[in-house]
């Protein structure tokens, strides 16, 4: 039986009736074999398959546990588990975005994972990522992938433009840009409107949308408004290609990328894969992967991304027993090795950099660019976020609006999120 999170009394009845019914009990204990279910997020194309084989060798390797796997759109599985949990039809695991995890850990959706053997190996795991999968002094989740956004070229349109290194800050992109124009006839630089993809321009001006420490909205920060500016600027000029504000902005900006129409864009290492069927990179060596520039500052930075996998605090016992079990069969050096071979997504422990992984130039390119990658902060509403900047910036950036009225919208309804932030 599996039961949704309620009060103590009526968990309480529920243990004793299924104890009584001989159904599974909260000893931990099940009468014969457990059925866990989960929800995975990840491309149903690209990755879904690594997943779902390795689902299969753990029932292999555990006779007793069989893993009802679920393929769930990832732009629809917050709202679907954030319904489900408070009912008894959520999923025993969770593949939970980073940022969804401080969220439904503070909603008590999630089991506090400390001291259980899903953690065994933390001292394994890349410290930030434990840190970010934290809340109020407790984890949730167990680090699965991590990324991070970096600047990424095509090496042979740079070379025939005679740049020989990745540009260092955004002036030198825009210089770069106006070059390889010259030089190739092709756009130097799409950059994107999405809030998410903005971040780096606050960061390399020591800013951030929130101060999460002093609950203070700074999203119209004298430094943040510096950096939006720069973001703003790189929609116009040589080489640089007007703002893309259609729905399908993202896949436009992908597949002028990979087709060699335009020379470089800032992305994720969740499009690796989708880079090298390109025709611009069959040659995987012609990727190249940089830091994304640096800010005013001198400093660069770039959000912290990827997935955890969180076990649901309303499971009984015994598929919390199961579930804590699967997390750590996959998230081991092992399993991961596997998930980054087959889908070139990134580790989230040391160990499982080995020398074959580490032979795909796009996993080796990102693994060096992570030293730029800032945690988030334990704010259960930081992700939400970007929603209200989403919109503003597309305006700003498709000329619809001015950013001085576009960030004070944003900041009026970053308020209604954080209400006890001040401006």
């Amino acid at each position: 039986m599996r039961r949704g999170i309620a009060a103590t009394a009526l968990v309480a009845s529920l243990a004793l009736a299924a104890t009584a019914c001989g159904g599974d009990s909260d000893s931990g204990e099940a009468d014969g074999p457990v059925t866990i279910t989960w929800w995975d997020t990840s491309n149903a194309t690209n990755e879904a398959p690594t997943y779902k084989a390795l689902a299969k060798d753990f029932e292999k390797a555990n006779p007793g546990i069989k893993v009802e796997y679920v393929n769930v759109p990832f732009d629809q599985a917050q709202n679907k588990f954030d319904t489900a949990a408070g009912s008894k039809g959520a999923p025993d695991i969770l593949r939970s975005e980073v940022g969804w995890t401080p969220a439904f850990a503070k909603k008590s959706f999630f089991l506090p994972l400390d001291g259980t053997e899903a953690l065994a190996d933390q001292d394994k795991f890349q410290p930030s990522l434990i840190e970010q999968a934290k809340y109020d002094g407790k984890t949730y989740g167990v680090p699965l992938v991590t990324d991070t956004l970096a600047l990424v070229y095509n090496k042979d349109l740079f070379k025939k433009a005679g740049i020989a290194e990745a540009p260092a800050t955004w002036d030198d992109l825009k210089k770069a840009a106006a070059t390889i124009e010259d030089k190739t006839g092709v756009d130097g630089y799409w950059g994107s409107t999405q809030a998410y993809y903005a971040q780096s321009f606050l960061y390399g001006e020591g800013a951030d949308t929130v101060d999460a420490d002093a609950k203070k909205i700074t999203v119209r920060s004298p430094a943040a408004v510096k950096g939006y500016e720069t973001w703003e600027s790189l929609f116009d000029g040589k080489g640089l290609h007007k703002a893309d504000t259609t729905a399908d902005a993202y896949a436009h900006i992908q597949e002028a990328f990979v087709s060699g129409k335009v020379a470089s864009i800032v992305q994720g290492p969740w499009e690796i894969t989708n880079f090298y069927k390109g025709s611009a990179f069959k040659d995987k060596d012609n990727l190249g992967i940089a830091t994304v520039p640096a800010g005013s500052t001198g400093k660069a930075g770039a959000p912290t991304g990827g997935h955890n996998l969180s076990v649901y605090a309303g499971s009984d016992q015994a598929h919390q027993k199961a579930s804590l079990k699967f997390l750590k069969f996959m998230t081991s050096a092992k399993s991961q090795e596997t998930i980054a071979l087959k889908n070139s997504t990134l580790p989230t422990r040391d160990d499982a950099y080995t020398a074959e992984v580490k032979a795909d130039p796009g996993i080796a390119g990102y693994q060096k660019v992570l030293a730029a990658a800032q945690p988030r902060p334990a704010l259960p509403e930081y992700s939400s976020l970007w929603t209200p900047l989403d919109a503003e910036l597309n305006k700003v950036a498709g000329g619809n609006e001015s950013l001085d009225k576009g960030l004070s919208n944003a900041e009026t309804a970053i308020a209604k999120l954080v209400p006890d932030f001040t401006k």
